[in-house]
């Protein structure tokens, strides 16, 4: 997984209309400047962890700090991200992972190293595969060359071969080359004839090899990520290489496809015959947002992989509108961005157009993305309890109480940038010493130029920008801000600050986008006194992508400004007002949208299909609209996932594991906030290795998930067993508690429409593990897990759609200091979450809403540290 990056003159734009993403491949990040005020850093335990320079482990190392897992792999210290080469040699696992040797933030690519005898226990190795002046070294996999197919080996003794992606630290060209050991892992050395694959791309990396017995050969899968597809080649040697297939785009494309893994399992409709899996890793779009992990069953022939998956078949229904007959179907136009009639495909300036039904669709980017518009139906009667329908086009909300583009609110407006310089009075610091505003077209801009961090040294670059002092005489300060979410008063700020007294009275951040977005500060209770408004960027960009902050207008207000209607929405309309509203993906593919209409039959309603919007993306697409008794599911919810919670990425699996097993291993964390968990001296943790399986459910393959049994040999203590217990209506606590445990728990529902165990409960923190009984989901909410403010995207709940058996819902539940992972139905379903609670808080309690449950049976066992 390579980390992406947006900045100025990334948002996609009228013509190209992509999501754009440049690669970071800078060697080291510069550090923050000094700033004369700092907030306080999210509170870590750092102590007791220590590693050597080439990132072998120190000798004191008790792995005790406040977030550290117990019975996870993570690094003693340092940034770690995909699990690389794992691969099973002469009684040791190997685990190979990207790693950043030189801090804990992303940057510095290379291959770390750990072993482990029973998948439990790890020790970790000095630095396996480090970057080089020309390559940092990106993902890929580890094969044992028995029949010393490369040379590399000697009579007895076979090298391990490790295949990484080469990502070339000047072009941004990704090749895939070789490296050798001959000592089980312990040092490696560099093919001189590398790269032994380049295709001349940017965007092919994370190469799975594994020896095709059938055909006598090496099979290699690799991502043509911005494609959505996977290569498949072959080669006798490691050397050479033969292209053979491409699969994709499939499933859910919303982001760049990574780390695939082409791995056969018994077939359990066709004993003694095997049914191939094809794991793909996308980031973003994941089925709980951000990055995720999909999969395909399958046939493969040894070139080619064909899905089982057929064409989706959208629900039957009445039809509201198609527009396949070349006109609008009797819906009404206003303005100029729908035109006159339906499109037939892509219109001038943009980018191919996809998912449409038929022949016609409403396509709002007649004349580019500047003109605005409605379209409009016939208002008609609601009789079902689902609409259906395709959109697409620029992600722009519909929000309430908005008030038309460009309208600012009543007062004096402070700066607005357009000039050559920040302005009379105003200084900067750091990179910004010398800067000035620069000429952007963002969304939402209303004049020439912004202030930007981003320049002149790009994402890099830190400093401040300051403000003349001024007298604070107008009862708010509304600003425009974009950019990057990495608030005052936490590590690596991307924050614009009112300073009166030497203090920070008021801040904002931005909210990870291009979009000038507006902030409101009431500042009715300093009239009189002494300001300044200061810009800080402290972010070098290495902690994720936006580490730079925009500034558009500065007003002295009389009242909050209004957010603009700037929409590119379906909205449905009922009784006057907005009742359901849907938005496009910023992609030009159409995909199926649904709303639940069942407490709206009888009424009168009308779409409206809305482009307020002349920026990035400011278009919308949208096609045929579809009363129904059934839901439409979109791609991402057709999909296959191997996990539906919110911290599994990079999964893939051993090559060689003992027995035949399959075993998965995925990095713990999310590409949303990965560089921003309040963890220190190390960053990111590995899931637990789980078995795979497949089993039959409704007819289809389906992967299963079960934790390895060796996790149990840490089990310590007396257990707590219980059975048949009442759960009324709310909580009631359970006679265990603790901070690394493994749960088993079965509920029957009684009259309770949720139900289910919070775990590390205290001080007001807890972590559901729930289902709810009328959406037929399992689900964790972690909003109130502990630490959940260092990032926006990370608080909330994840779902995973779960029949039950008999009304019963079986649950097994791995808790450690710092993650939840559920495994529902004996694996058939798994979400695994991040979770940062208090040490003190170790309450276990079993809940239900709406009624009671019945927790028909509880074990809890105590989990000992894998590292004491």
């Amino acid at each position: 997984m390579r980390r992406t990056h947006s900045g100025p003159g990334l948002t996609p734009g009228p013509i190209s209309k992509k999501r754009l993403n440049a690669l970071i491949l800078a060697a080291a990040m510069a550090a923050g400047s000094a700033l004369p005020l700092s907030g306080p850093a999210l509170a870590a335990d750092t102590s007791g962890a220590a590693s050597t320079a080439s990132g072998a482990v120190g000798t004191s190392s008790p792995y005790s700090e406040t977030y550290r897992p117990q019975f996870h792999f993570s690094p003693a210290t340092n940034w770690m991200n995909d699990p690389n080469g794992l691969v099973y040699y002469q009684g040791e696992y190997h685990m190979f992972f990207q790693y950043n040797p030189s801090g804990d933030t992303w940057g510095n690519m290379s291959w770390g190293h750990a072993v482990s005898t029973d998948l439990v226990h790890w020790t970790q190795l000095p630095l396996a595969i480090p970057q080089d002046d020309k390559n940092m070294i990106f993902s890929g996999s580890a094969v044992i060359d028995k029949d010393n197919t490369t040379g590399f080996g000697r009579p007895g003794n076979p090298a391990m071969v490790a295949i990484y992606t080469a990502a070339d630290k000047a072009t941004g060209k990704q090749s895939q080359a070789l490296a050798y050991s001959t000592d089980k892992g312990r040092t490696f050395t560099k093919y001189s004839g590398n790269p032994v694959l380049d295709i001349g791309s940017n965007n092919f990396r994370d190469p799975k090899v594994f020896w095709y017995e059938a055909g006598h050969e090496w099979l290699m899968s690799a991502a043509l990520s911005d494609q959505h597809k996977v290569s498949f080649y072959s080669s006798p040697d490691l050397k050479t290489w033969k292209h053979l297939s491409d699969f994709g785009p499939a499933g859910a494309t919303g982001g760049a496809w990574e780390c695939p893994d082409l791995f056969p399992l018994p077939d359990p409709a066709n004993p003694g015959k095997q049914k191939w899996v094809l794991t793909v890793n996308l980031n973003p779009g994941g089925i709980a947002g951000g990055s995720g992990v999909q999969y395909f069953t399958g046939s493969f022939d040894g070139t080619k992989f064909t899905s089982d998956d057929k064409p989706y078949v959208p629900p039957a229904g009445t039809s509201l509108g198609n527009f396949d007959n070349g006109t609008y179907d009797g819906w009404q136009t206003t303005g100029t961005a729908f035109g006159t009639a339906p499109a037939t495909g892509s219109l001038p300036g943009q980018s191919s157009v996809t998912g449409f039904e038929g022949t016609g669709f409403a396509n709002s980017f007649n004349g580019g993305d500047g003109p605005t518009g409605t379209l409009s139906s016939q208002t008609f009667t609601v009789n079902k309890s689902h609409l259906n329908f395709l959109v697409g086009g620029g992600n722009h909300p519909y929000a309430a109480d908005t008030v038309p583009f460009g309208t600012l609110p009543a007062g004096q407006v402070f700066n607005d940038f357009s000039g050559t310089t920040y302005g009379a009075g105003w200084t900067a610091t750091g990179s910004f010493a010398s800067s000035g505003p620069s000429t952007e077209s963002l969304p939402n801009q209303l004049g020439p130029k912004v202030l930007d961090t981003y320049a002149p040294a790009g994402d890099p670059g830190t400093g401040t920008i300051t403000s003349p002092t001024f007298t604070v005489n107008s009862p708010y300060i509304d600003l425009q801000v974009a950019g990057g979410n990495h608030p005052w008063g936490q590590a690596n700020a991307t924050a614009v600050n009112l300073i009166i007294g030497g203090q920070v009275v008021a801040t904002t951040t931005g909210p990870n986008s291009p979009d000038l977005t507006w902030t409101n500060w009431d500042v009715s209770k300093y009239q009189g006194q002494q300001a300044q408004i200061q810009v800080v960027d402290q972010n070098d960009g290495s902690t994720g992508g936006w580490g730079h902050l925009m500034v558009g207008d500065i007003v002295f207000a009389n009242a909050p400004a209004k957010s603009w209607d700037t929409q590119t929405s379906v909205n449905l309309v009922v009784d006057g007002k907005v009742v359901r509203s849907a938005t496009g993906a910023n992609s030009e593919n159409l995909d199926w949208a649904s709303w639940d209409l069942s407490d709206l039959i009888g009424k009168q309603a009308q779409i409206q299909v809305v482009d307020h919007n002349t920026g990035g993306w400011g278009h919308i697409l949208a096609d045929d609209f579809t009363l129904s008794d059934t839901a439409a599911q979109s791609a991402v919810q057709r999909a296959h996932w191997v996990d539906y919670g919110k911290d599994n990425y990079a999964g893939v699996t051993f090559n060689d594991a003992p027995g035949g097993k399959r075993i998965m291993i995925g990095w713990m964390n999310n590409w949303d906030y990965g560089g921003s968990i309040p963890t220190s001296p190390w960053r990111s943790a590995m899931t637990v290795p789980r078995e795979l399986s497949l089993q039959t459910v409704d007819g289809e393959p389906r992967l299963m998930q079960t934790p390895v049994k060796q996790l149990n040999q840490l089990t310590t203590g007396p257990s707590v067993h219980k059975e048949n217990m009442s759960v009324p209506a709310g909580s009631i606590v359970l006679p265990a508690t603790g901070k690394a445990l493994d749960i088993s728990a079965s509920f029957t529902a009684g009259t309770a429409s949720s139900y289910g165990l919070k775990v590390r409960t205290g001080s007001g923190q807890e972590t559901l593990i729930g289902y709810d009984n009328k959406s037929g989901q399992v689900y964790i909410d972690r909003t109130k897990s502990g630490a959940v403010g260092f990032n926006p995207s990370f608080p909330g709940g994840q779902t995973a759609p779960l029949t039950t058996s008999g009304g019963t819902v079986k649950l097994r539940i791995l808790v450690d200091w710092s993650s939840v992972e559920v495994f529902a139905d004996d694996g058939k379903i798994v979400l695994t979450d991040q979770i940062f609670p208090d040490p003190s808080s170790q309450g276990i309690e079993a809940f239900a809403n709406g009624g009671n449950a019945v927790l028909t049976s509880l074990d809890v066992k105590q989990m000992k540290s894998a590292w004491q």
